[in-house]
């Protein structure tokens, strides 16, 4: 017998080789017919795998993400299974299960078309309704690499070649067996609603050197209501897309002759950014942060001290190199290690600290043309960047002060659903890290005593630490509930070492600081992307670009029209005037589709009065009023909006 731990502490005893399923199924048949996956021992497993000791397990249905990941890895394998059947000579590359559904990347003998995607589809159930089992089984690395040779897939070859002897194992469902460590779902039955969702090209491992693979992404659901509401999501989705509204806005454009994945920010957009700017800027001020400004470049060997080069120098922009044979430049990928040399360039003592240094740096970084997409993946970005150099009593409370800004930020934006993400190294591989065993406990411990102590809702993601330590994550779901990565807190101990930092304590000895990274919008570039579809462009008051316009019934109007909008934009409230030779129902409608939430109509009895006829964006008509009533009603919006601190 062995002794099977739930999560809420009780314990019961199961003969040795039950499997999850028989747990559920020892609790309640209905719990058995919706488990899709278990951890067992913080490991995810098969419902199907025997356990044979004593263990902690966990149950996952639907609604977990463990549960989508085993329904959508399967689904993945259906996938294949139908293009195996459809298209002969077909080569796989890999399957996973994503964020949203899953994808498979496949060589196929000839190119594919959007218009195949619903024999696909219907392939799919095909196989689904036919109840198929998946089957795991363990082969050594010699019979596998046999096994796809003699199939001539020199990509699972590739694969199997890069494992150990031991760790290799099989899955098959119906005709289709594949390389794969699972988990998987107990049947194909439990798949009741599909839909392949889009094409795209990808090289194979990522590298653009290798062949251009054909990715199939698609998302699969136990009920068919479920589709029907993911896919209204999607519409939706595509109309609050940043790319779409970013050009229809008139806030950003990309170039193909300045180059891809460098945006260019258009007057409206740079004057959002610069109101996002200047906000962050008035909380750092009031948080004792000082800006400071640094080069788009840097020495290769300041990279090469931070620890950037190593880990990163492949995939960067190549050297800039000078007539001086001696000088190598690279663009600026980090900006960590120029505040070090700030920090470093006259001596500290511990009555100095902590010191805050602030910068809305660019930094540049090679992404391949691929991966690219809007304003959330580019190759010149400006971060938020600022880090705090303290002593070890004051690590925490900074670490709080820092938490204190984010959510500032967040109740002021309205991002109000967020989960707060503890980032840790992988134990079982540190050589991923640099630094010591004993900085990387105490500055683990120090982010997790913070986080308690402020009482966030928080997980813990093993292996998702920088490089240099480990951080804080706040992933923050939209409007449409789709979850992002905006904002993060991260403790350093090691740079300050790589840079000889050092300030002189209380017992006149020279001592390390500690160094806090944080960037609570993340990058400006992908925030206003955020933004954008969180608000569907649609922007709180203070901040965007266009407060009002003045939309004159008739040309006779126009000078009163150009009057209020300078006396308007005199106190500050961003005012144009809409002088086109149209009616001023189509003024109205493209100036709402416009998102411009002030709508100022005058006629002439708005001129007789000294009034203006006020329309509010999704309130409708709010009647005439004197320009003196109106300020006073949007500053009282304002003030609502953005409390000061």
């Amino acid at each position: 017998m062995i002794k099977i731990t739930f999560p809420d502490g009780s314990i019961r005893e199961f003969a040795a080789g039950v499997t999850p399923f028989q747990v559920a199924e020892s609790i309640s048949p209905r719990l058995a017919s919706d488990i899709l996956a278990a951890t067992v021992n913080d490991e995810l497993w098969d419902i199907q795998k025997p356990i044979s000791q004593d263990a902690t397990i966990k149950l996952h249905k639907w609604d977990d993400a463990e549960g989508k990941h085993a329904f959508w890895h399967s689904s993945s394998h259906i996938l294949a299974e139908a293009l195996q059947e459809l298209y002969p000579g077909i080569k796989f590359g890999i399957g996973p299960a994503i964020e949203n559904g899953f994808y498979y990347d496949v060589d196929l003998p000839n190119p594919l078309v959007e218009s195949e995607l619903p024999k696909i589809e219907a392939k799919m159930m095909e196989l689904a309704k036919q109840s198929e089992s998946f089957e795991r089984t363990d082969v050594t690395k010699d019979e596998a690499l046999k096994i796809y040779n003699q199939k001539g897939d020199q990509y699972k070859v590739e694969l199997i070649s890069d494992l150990e002897d031991g760790t290799i194992t099989f899955y098959t469902n119906g005709a289709f067996t594949d390389l794969c460590r699972g988990p998987h779902l107990k049947s194909t039955n439990v798949i009741k609603a599909i839909k392949l969702t889009s094409i795209a090209g990808a090289y194979w491992r990522g590298n653009e050197k290798n062949k251009m693979l054909t990715r199939i992404y698609g998302i699969t659901f136990p009920k068919k209501s479920l589709l029907d509401e993911y896919l209204v999501l999607m519409e939706e989705a595509k109309k609050r897309d940043h790319r779409k509204l970013g050009k229809e806005l008139e806030l950003f454009m990309f170039s193909p002759r300045v180059g891809q994945g460098l945006p260019m920010w258009l007057p409206k957009g740079a004057a959002l950014r610069e109101r996002l700017e200047n906000f962050l800027k008035n909380v750092q001020k009031k948080h004792g942060y000082q800006q400071v400004i640094t080069p788009h470049i840097g020495m290769k060997d300041l990279y090469v001290t931070s620890g950037h080069y190593a880990k990163y120098g492949k995939d960067s922009f190549q050297p800039i190199l000078t007539p001086d044979e001696n000088e190598e430049f690279l663009l600026k990928p980090m900006n960590c290690p120029h505040h070090c040399e700030i920090f470093k360039h006259k001596p500290r003592s511990y009555k100095d600290l902590p010191v805050r240094l602030a910068e809305f740096g660019t930094v540049y970084r090679y992404e391949m043309s691929g991966e690219l997409h809007g304003l959330t993946r580019v190759r010149g970005f400006t971060q938020d960047d600022a880090h705090i150099f303290c002593r070890p009593d004051q690590l925490k409370e900074e670490f709080k002060k820092v938490i204190d800004i984010v959510l500032y930020i967040f109740k002021t934006l309205k991002f109000d659903d967020f989960t707060a993400q503890i980032s840790l190294r992988d134990p079982k591989n540190t050589e991923k890290y640099i630094g010591t065993d004993e900085n990387w406990e105490k500055a683990e411990a120090a982010i997790i005593e913070a986080v308690a102590e402020k009482d966030l809702n928080t997980i813990v993601e093993t292996g998702e630490a920088a490089f240099y330590g480990p951080k804080l994550d706040f992933m923050v779901k939209d409007a449409l509930g789709r979850k992002w990565q905006l904002g993060t807190i991260q403790v350093d101990y090691n740079l300050p070492e790589r840079f000889e930092l050092s300030y002189k304590g209380a017992d006149d000895k020279d001592h390390r600081p500690i160094m806090i990274h944080r960037a609570p919008f993340g990058s400006m570039e992908r925030f206003v992307a955020v933004l954008l579809e969180h608000t569907a462009g649609k922007f709180p008051l203070w901040l965007t670009p266009q407060q009002a316009v003045i939309l004159p019934i008739s040309e006779k109007f126009n000078d009163y029209a150009i009057d209020i909008a300078n006396k308007l934009n005199a106190v500050d409230i961003r005012t144009e005037a809409d002088l086109r030779n149209e009616k001023i129902g189509r003024k109205i409608r493209d100036n709402e589709l416009a998102r411009i939430p002030l709508l100022l109509i005058v006629g002439e009895k708005e001129v007789q009065d000294g009034t203006i006829a006020v329309r509010l964006q999704g309130e409708g008509d709010k009647g005439s009023m004197t320009l003196t009533d109106f300020t006073a009603m949007i500053a009282q919006k304002v003030q609502e909006e953005i409390a000061l601190i």
